[in-house]
């Protein structure tokens, strides 16, 4: 690869989904290069390890822009978690104020670094609302629902202790015919206390169940207050623990929602410089 190596990076963490950011504003990667670059990176115990790689860039039109590759390579419009390590990474760094707004594939993503490691999003309107939707898991029919918050994403709650097999059933619904060619993420949501959700997710591109997602937890607090199980703010526990806060305003009299927020922990965990090896 035509890279000068080594490459400073930061490794964050948003309530347990992992990044590898780099400041991309002058150009070290190849565009052509940058898919290969990622799912190299990415690869635990081989190299660095992550969730995805977040590429910050200069932007005419607001305080930066992103390019976001998820851990086999591939590209994302969004991803709420890493939109959360990428905003206060940019502060951290002082490419932008504790107020800042920066360019997705998804659209202008506006965000608010706290005094703490909390980050708080507004996220671009959720579209694509599908209900009534249902798929055979384990020869039994399962009903879900659908919507785009940034990335596609279907939901499927479940009883609380109700055993839920993320890897097996994720795959199927993740590759389902209702969702192609782009696939969805899946989301397995039970109720587990007042305005309170557990939400474990297996995550297109990173092919497995991840400790949290951002866009995914939106997704399942939308769709539990549509159910009347929940309403705003909607705490959402994580598979690692963490938890995250979603705020919306359910639109009237028809199946939407605005003024969506996710907050969060975004935290630093370690700097670092790749060598060339980081690639073998």
């Amino acid at each position: 690869m035509a890279i000068d190596f080594p490459v400073a990076f930061t490794k964050m963490s948003g309530a347990g989904n992992d990044f590898i950011i780099i400041d991309h504003r002058t150009p070290l990667i190849p565009e052509g290069e940058q898919s290969e670059f990622a799912k190299r990176v990415c690869r635990r115990m081989f190299s660095v390890g992550a969730d995805g790689l977040i590429l910050i860039e200069n932007s005419d039109t607001a305080d930066f822009r992103w390019r976001f590759y998820n851990g086999d390579g591939s590209v994302a419009e969004m991803c709420g978690n890493g939109a959360r390590c990428a905003a206060r990474f940019a502060f951290a760094s002082g490419i932008a104020g504790s107020s800042m707004s920066f360019e997705t594939l998804a659209g202008i993503i506006e965000a608010e670094v706290k005094e703490d490691d909390t980050v708080r999003l507004r996220m671009t309107p959720p579209h694509d609302f599908r209900t009534g939707l249902s798929v055979m898991l384990d020869g039994q029919e399962r009903s879900l629902s659908f919507v785009n918050s940034g990335v596609p994403h279907a939901v499927l709650f479940f009883d609380e202790g109700e055993e839920i097999l993320v890897r097996e059933w994720g795959k199927v619904v993740r590759f389902h015919p209702l969702f192609q060619p782009a696939g969805t993420n899946v989301n397995f949501v039970q109720k587990i206390g007042e305005n309170t959700i557990r939400v474990r997710t297996y995550e297109r591109g990173v092919e497995d169940e991840t400790m949290a997602c951002g866009t995914g937890a939106v997704a399942s607090a939308l769709f539990a207050s549509l159910a009347g199980l929940a309403g705003s703010p909607v705490a959402v526990v994580s598979s690692g623990g963490e938890r995250l806060t979603i705020l919306f305003d359910l639109e009237q009299g028809v199946l939407g929602a605005e003024n969506v927020y996710l907050q969060g922990p975004a935290r630093i965990i370690y700097e670092g410089k790749l060598t060339a090896e980081a690639l073998f």
